[in-house]
């Protein structure tokens, strides 16, 4: 089964590489793609994440990286031939903002979510605040 784990990943955290990591133990592969994120300005370009996005899985054999800078998630599910869609929560507001897009992902492409819960030792980190503080 493939999944994807998109995000912004500006920058990429020990929380990003700690979903990848366990959801690469769950999925015959893992795509993970840098998506676009309107709410977000991207500290490096896309090219630079995913030379971090490589250099983070390099050890993952089951784990490819991608972009999709323009359109709908579920237009790259659908192209890629992907059914899950990976998301790490770090507590209840994570949840709360992810489940409307689980379910919009849902009726739009029958594409599930899975949510993996984010390690307590990392649960404090985000981009947001890695680039507030950089």
């Amino acid at each position: 089964m493939r999944a994807l784990f998109p995000g912004s990943f500006a920058p990429v955290t020990q929380g990003h590489q700690d979903i990848l990591r366990r959801a690469a133990l769950l999925f015959d592969e893992v795509v993970l793609c840098v998506m676009f994120n309107a709410n977000k300005t991207g500290r490096f370009p896309v090219t630079d994440r995913l030379d971090q996005l490589r250099a983070a899985a390099t050890e993952l054999s089951n784990v490819t990286v991608d972009s999709h800078t323009g359109g709908l998630l579920v237009d790259y599910c659908s192209r890629a031939g992907i059914d899950v869609v990976i998301r790490g929560v770090r507590g209840v507001p994570d949840l709360e903002y992810e489940m409307p897009m689980a379910r919009m992902n849902h009726e739009l492409a029958g594409a599930e979510t899975a949510f993996i819960a984010a390690d307590p030792a990392l649960a404090h980190i985000s981009s947001t605040l890695v680039t507030a503080m950089s």
